[in-house]
């Protein structure tokens, strides 16, 4: 048991560690090619952060526990909604100021909704998959065109500027790439096999695992930029990377769980974490959306969002077999 532990914590610290690297090499590297600012931060920032996700994902599909990449995804997203945002607002308050993300943030309850759907005859098949990975290459296309249309002054542009790397050479910068892109599996590889150890000593399935433990871990990146974000008083920032990371989470991760194979879902899922992903999301929609001007998430909502998370992720552990057994003795 203490070797899993030592292999999850290992395998977290290099995960966060090789995304950071590699968000960083492929950002700096991409502005040495010219390219925009706003369309580095809406890709290369916006889902690199999800890189782990797609990552641990990959290997956990490989290694035949398809419940623990699922439950990644879709834990992920919860943790992103609830915990990240929801100690963000309570470190610093947040405004959404950027018209775009008015624009995306319909985008992701339209992804959320299409991947419900798919998941209604009980799993995500090849084909399912493939079409999964399509809409991720069509929702990139989109926001990209998105952000060349916006104009310079959009507060969102000036935050990614500001984040980039300045004055890395490329040789540097493909360094950085290429140890990112070493790092994520070796350390995905720790973490999903220390992962399943301690969900096979704990009583419980991998899914369960992998919505709480690992969705709580691969969040970390997330967490981390979310709170650089709010800091420096770039609240467009924090809230654009958490749509991005959820859209990709959706369409990246499950389509390339589904493409390397096909994935059978528990009942549960549509009983209890879609539906809880839905309620998450639509009341962060809700908080942050204000008709009248720009939006906004307090202290107050960030709580309210702090508080649905920790109750969904206790609601997971209690619903296990396991420990209704523990409890009733």
């Amino acid at each position: 048991m203490l070797t899993a532990i030592i292999q999850l914590v290992a395998g977290f610290l290099l995960l966060v560690w090789g995304a950071d690297r590699l968000v960083a090499g492929a950002s700096a590297t991409a502005r040495n090619l010219g390219v925009s600012p706003l369309v580095i931060g809406l890709t290369i920032i916006g889902f690199g952060t999800s890189a782990p996700e797609l990552v641990v994902s990959a290997v956990a599909t490989l290694k035949g526990n398809a419940g623990l990449a699922v439950g990644n995804a879709i834990g992920s997203n919860i943790a992103n909604m609830g915990l990240v945002l929801g100690i963000t607002a309570l470190i610093y308050p947040l405004r959404l100021e950027s018209t775009a993300l008015k624009r995306e943030y319909p985008m992701l309850l339209l992804v959320m909704l299409i991947c419900f759907l798919m998941a209604l005859d009980g799993s995500y098949s090849h084909p399912e998959g493939w079409a999964l990975l399509l809409s991720l290459v069509l929702v990139i296309i989109w926001i990209i065109r998105l952000g060349l249309r916006r104009p310079l002054s959009d507060p969102l542009a000036e935050e990614f500027d500001a984040e980039i790397p300045k004055g890395v050479p490329t040789k540097i910068a493909l360094f950085w790439l290429a140890v990112g892109l070493v790092v994520l599996p070796v350390s995905s590889t720790f973490l999903v096999d220390g992962a399943v150890t301690i969900a096979r000593f704990l009583g419980v399935t991998d899914t369960v695992v992998g919505l709480t433990i690992v969705a709580l871990g691969t969040s970390l990146p997330e967490l981390a930029t979310a709170i650089t974000a709010a800091l420096h008083k770039e609240d467009d920032l924090a809230i654009g990377n958490i749509i991005g990371s959820n859209i990709f989470n959706l369409l990246g991760v499950l389509g390339v769980a589904a493409t390397i194979q096909p994935v059978s879902l528990l009942p549960i899922f549509l009983a209890r974490d879609f539906p809880a992903m839905f309620l998450i999301t639509g009341a962060l929609y809700l908080m942050a959306s204000d008709f009248r001007g720009p939006g906004r998430i307090g202290r107050r909502s960030g709580s309210v969002l702090l508080m649905m998370f920790i109750g969904y992720s206790v609601l997971v552990w209690m619903s296990s077999g396991h420990v209704k057994e523990l409890l009733l003795g």
